[in-house]
């Protein structure tokens, strides 16, 4: 090999390694932007649009935001905890589309030991679960706190199959069982798990449909030239658009029932900390709008990117995409089209964009 050879060899080696490095960098930052604005322990969150792509091979083309390489890379890193109310306790029904229940009939009233082993086992199975007692006086199901020994007698444990974590697997289902039956044959009772295959092949069928609706919309305003943004004025602005911002470093826009709409967050790495804010500068701001978990997202996303337009015109900004790429009034109209078929799909599945279902399997 000569040393023009050579030499080309190793600058194209820099060439392709600077771009990977590049692209690598890139969807780094927006999984940071993601988990700060919409969810706090879970993995991924996968940015995709557009359902027709979806149906073609079974994954969604971005539009403003780059995809992950993946939707499920891995399971929560900590194990969720099953809810406990602190002091009356909450009515509560689980959901056989997304649960995995099972039930303990016992002869007498569980002991707070009982009760809090089989909480501690619940726990450590790696997905969301919940447990409900039936009550001896209204005959309703309720949620089970700490504490709660020598008040029920018969139990419902629901396992949550589905969410953005990825669906529940063949070892945390078994976990969750052997937990159920642990726990009855130490108090002499009887138990019922429904079966674990066919519950399996649910959760896929389900994190499968996920995988194709899962989509989050983000648009940039950026600065011109070599101008940057104040911390102050993307506050007071932000502020008088409707915004808070809130611990996570995140602009929330929420609307009256406190579901948040859309979210404003620093196009660079660095969150809009309260305490830091009057120091920073940045080059661009980016709005995102998750569109599972928003009921009537082409009117969320009509209001985002009216609020956006107006702040490009009082930060003397730009209004472009993640490819900086100025948006038209055309690829916004393709772009209501897909959140509208989105939903519409969504709907069909029974699981309607910002319904309490769909805000438990997108989380």
């Amino acid at each position: 090999m000569s040393d023009l050879q050579l030499s080309l060899f190793v600058i194209g080696a820099v060439v392709v390694g600077g771009v990977y490095l590049y692209n690598w960098l890139q969807e780094r930052k927006l999984r940071r932007r993601l988990q700060r604005a919409f969810g706090g322990t879970h993995d991924d969150v996968l940015l995709r649009a557009g359902v027709e792509s979806a149906l073609a091979d079974g994954r969604l083309e971005p539009q403003f935001v780059p995809a992950e390489p993946a939707r499920r890379e891995a399971e929560e890193a900590e194990p969720s905890r099953p809810a406990v109310a602190d002091e009356a306790p909450a009515a509560v029904e689980s959901d056989a589309a997304l649960d995995y229940v099972a039930e303990i009939e016992a002869g007498a009233p569980f002991t707070d030991a009982a009760l809090a082993e089989l909480m501690s086992k619940i726990a450590s199975c790696g997905k969301a679960a919940r447990i409900a007692g039936l009550a001896p006086r209204s005959g309703g199901w309720e949620e089970v706190a700490r504490g709660a020994g020598g008040r029920y007698s018969r139990l419902r444990l629901a396992l949550q199959l589905v969410n953005r974590g990825g669906p529940v697997n063949a070892a945390q289902l078994a976990a969750f069982c052997d937990a159920v039956r642990h726990c009855a044959e130490k108090v002499g009772a009887r138990t019922t798990c429904p079966d674990a295959q066919a519950a399996l092949k649910m959760a896929r069928d389900i994190d499968a449909f996920c995988a194709k609706v899962d989509v989050a919309i983000g648009v940039n305003v950026v600065a011109q030239g070599d101008a940057m943004f104040a911390g102050t004025r993307i506050r007071a602005q932000a502020e008088a658009a409707g915004f808070k911002l809130e611990p996570d470093g995140v602009f929330h826009f929420r609307n009256e029932q406190r579901q948040t709409l859309f979210t404003l967050d620093n196009h660079e790495p660095a969150p809009f900390l309260p305490e830091q804010i009057k120091g920073l500068s940045t080059r661009g701001i980016t709005l995102l709008l998750d569109v599972p978990r928003v009921a009537n997202g082409s009117e969320a996303l009509e209001r985002m990117l009216h609020i956006a337009d107006g702040f490009a015109v009082a930060l003397g900004g730009r209004l472009v995409d993640d490819n900086r790429a100025a948006l038209s009034e055309a690829g916004i109209a393709r772009i209501q089209e897909q959140v509208k078929s989105i939903q519409a799909a969504m709907a069909a599945r029974d699981v309607p964009a910002g319904s309490a279902r769909a805000l438990r399997l997108f989380s």
